[in-house]
């Protein structure tokens, strides 16, 4: 008997997407990164329903760009490790393989390589409550290229982040959105807008400025940092830091 992929599922219908349009943006991803794939709406439906429980690296990295989470953490039943394959993206071999079901090497940090696990810091002044507030988030990155998809943990906010970056020398540059909390002050509303960040020469550290639209309409910015924690995506890393940060 197989076991139904629901944790692909879940994701796959928080992202808002049909099984023909997660197939499609498979494709795009794939496309985009110089790989094109065959994804199918079959295709999908097979990880869903755990016929095919270890997708080939081609799609593997697709998936990960669609989603913005490490193909660990998209419960597939056999445990992989992520190596960089040299060419901006990760390949995948069988738990079997390693020593640990639940280990995989840390990539190289730095000019390069960004992917891993980040604490998300950013400022904004509320003039309804004519005070300044900090949003902290402990995020996934993960880097395809010169690409980086930034994804907050479910269980570090209660207002989903994402970011899609791209990388030029020691500038990033990119958009982000979030989802604010239904229970807060900004009851359910979505914000969005631009974000440009300098890399410290330590890959550590990035510090910039974000833009966005306020509630009037009005032009706003603010600090905005990103701050490594770890280059692990493992299970056991995104389950250490699936918490609001201190």
């Amino acid at each position: 008997m197989t076991t139904p992929n629901t944790t692909l599922r879940a994701v796959r219908m928080g992202l808002l997407l049909s099984q023909d349009d997660m197939a499609r943006r498979i494709r795009e991803a794939g496309a985009r990164a110089g790989e094109p794939n065959g994804a199918s709406k079959r295709l999908v439906q097979r990880w869903e329903s755990g016929a095919s429980t270890n997708p080939r690296p081609v799609y593997a990295r697709a998936l990960e760009a669609v989603t913005g989470l490490p193909i660990e953490a998209l419960g597939f039943e056999v445990a992989v490790r992520v190596s960089d394959d040299g060419r901006g993206g990760h390949d995948l071999s069988s738990s079997a393989t390693s020593s640990s079901a639940n280990t995989s090497p840390a990539p190289v940090t730095g000019p390069g390589n960004y992917s891993g696990i980040w604490l998300s810091r950013y400022e904004y002044f509320s003039s309804g409550r004519e005070n300044t507030f900090t949003g902290l988030h402990h995020v996934v990155l993960l880097q395809h290229g010169n690409r980086l998809t930034v994804r907050s943990l479910p269980g570090s906010s209660d207002s989903p982040l994402t970011m899609e970056l791209s990388v030029d020398g020691n500038v990033i540059t990119g958009t982000w959105k979030e989802q604010t909390s239904g229970d807060s002050y900004y009851q359910g509303a979505v914000y969005h807008g631009a974000v440009q960040l300098l890399v410290e020469p330590t890959g550590r550290r990035m510090t910039g400025k974000w833009v966005g639209f306020g509630k009037e309409f009005d032009v706003n910015t603010g600090p905005w940092e990103l701050v490594f924690k770890g280059a692990s995506t493992n299970k056991a890393a995104l389950e250490e830091y699936n918490r609001k940060p201190e």
